[in-house]
């Protein structure tokens, strides 16, 4: 069997099995388990644990599951209803004030958990609900949550920073630190595009403008900032070479958890056991699609597919930036059908030497892959932000919220065109902070 015939089947039977609405990492698994058995047979049985088991055997994945609980005590509790109220009060008097706060929340609340659903969770159902009822159009209203929601993977702490980090044997800090100034250009970028999509469609801001007294402004504020302090202070000691990414991240969690049990007095074992049940959830699948994805990665590599298509894009003979776009279609298509994560431990080890030996810079091209895998979280036929948006506000049509969040693609394109033309984006801080990497 060659490699391209090889690929092409291990590929199908994996969207076929994502189609019957298995969950990805039992696919992942069960077209990697079914391609090397066919290969190898009965005897590869032996290597599955211990390639999968491997896969996430490394002390840095200790980060994941406390960045996960430090999202999930945010997100548990009436921590992320704050937030979104105290900006909601502070812009009030912008136009498009309710729009942009929402977006706004996201980038903050992404902060908090690195975790595009939970945003999207946390925010779309306090969100939604007030911008329709102050007369927002049900595409503006959803569609800027649920791009909102993928900047959860680009502004640190971020879970897939930290996966490409492990993956391609980079700096987690330094990473961290590329993500900062193009996550706020594309939070930028976001409500600019808002406000115009809200203009476009007749939205009159003045007219239902909700005005606050200062006080009730000021009302919120004690409860949002031990949590923006949290989250300055687990960035300092990561990016100041103070603490391991894993050591920050515990630390994280511990304060966080501990602000949101005495601010919001959730001292009954429920409520808390909520927020470890939660974690838990969303660790596990995380991780088992990392394990899983390991499993398919190791199956590529055996059937010879992984060689095959490196050699492919490494052999054509064209201008870097036409390599560049030939990867980032690879990785946009990849990311409609795959989780970030996923795709990222497939194709991070395979993609980086060719990305360093053309002359790109390794933490620039990670921003520019995560961006591209933002796209895979608001189109068809994954899209789990639209899933997510979809169960949280039923009364919005599923066309509606398509047809709002498309337009934010654009936005993203156009950011990874800015990245490429103003690289120093994403390479300014880490290089000012931590020295230019050799």
């Amino acid at each position: 069997m060659s490699p391209t015939f090889a690929g092409l089947t291990i590929i199908a039977a994996l969207f076929v099995l994502l189609g019957t609405g298995m969950p990805i990492a039992f696919a992942l698994g069960l077209a990697a388990v079914s391609a090397l058995f066919l290969q190898s047979g009965p005897d590869i049985i032996y290597v599955l644990s211990e390639t999968m088991f491997s896969g996430i055997a490394n002390l840095a994945y200790v980060s994941i599951p406390m960045f996960v609980l430090m999202g999930a005590a945010v997100a548990s509790s009436p921590a992320g209803a704050d937030l979104y109220t105290s900006l909601d009060r502070w812009l009030n008097r912008v136009p498009g004030g309710l729009v942009l706060s929402n977006i706004g929340a996201c980038a903050i609340f992404s902060g908090m958990t690195g975790s595009s659903p939970a945003t999207c969770a946390a925010i779309g159902k306090m969100g939604i609900p007030e911008m329709l009822r102050r007369g927002y159009p049900a595409s503006v209203a959803s569609g800027s949550i649920a791009a909102g929601g993928t900047l959860g993977i680009l502004i640190p702490p971020s879970v897939t920073l930290i996966v490409y980090g492990i993956a391609t044997e980079t700096s987690i800090g330094r990473l961290f630190m590329a993500g900062v100034i193009p996550g706020l250009m594309l939070t930028i970028m976001f409500m600019i595009w808002a406000v115009i999509d809200c203009k476009r469609q007749g939205y009159d801001f003045g007219a239902r403008a909700v005005r606050f007294t200062l006080r009730e402004k000021l009302a919120g504020m004690p409860r949002v900032l031990p949590f923006l302090f949290i989250i300055a202070g687990t960035l300092y000691v990561l990016y100041g070479g103070l603490a391991t990414p894993s050591e920050a991240a515990g630390a994280g969690a511990l304060l966080t958890l501990v602000v949101v049990i005495v601010a919001y007095r959730l001292f009954r074992f429920r409520p808390v056991a909520g927020i470890f049940g939660s974690a838990m959830r969303e660790s596990v699948m995380i991780m088992m699609i990392m394990a899983a994805a390991e499993l398919f990665a190791f199956a590529l590599s055996s059937l010879f597919i992984t060689q095959s298509i490196a050699a492919a894009i490494a052999d054509l003979e064209v201008n870097r930036w036409v390599l560049m776009g030939v990867i980032n279609i690879f990785l946009l298509v990849a990311g409609m059908f795959l989780p970030p994560v996923a795709v990222i431990v497939m194709t991070a080890p395979m993609l980086f030497p060719i990305v360093t030996q053309a002359g790109f810079d390794p933490y620039w091209f990670a921003i520019v892959l995560t961006i591209n895998m933002e796209v895979g979280l608001i189109t068809p036929p994954i899209g789990l932000n639209l899933f997510v948006i979809n169960a949280i506000a039923p009364d919005v049509p599923t066309r509606q919220i398509l047809w709002g969040a498309l337009p934010y693609v654009l936005v993203m394109f156009l950011a990874i065109l800015i990245l490429c033309i103003f690289p120093g984006l994403a390479t300014w801080l880490p290089n000012q902070m931590m020295g230019i990497a050799i």
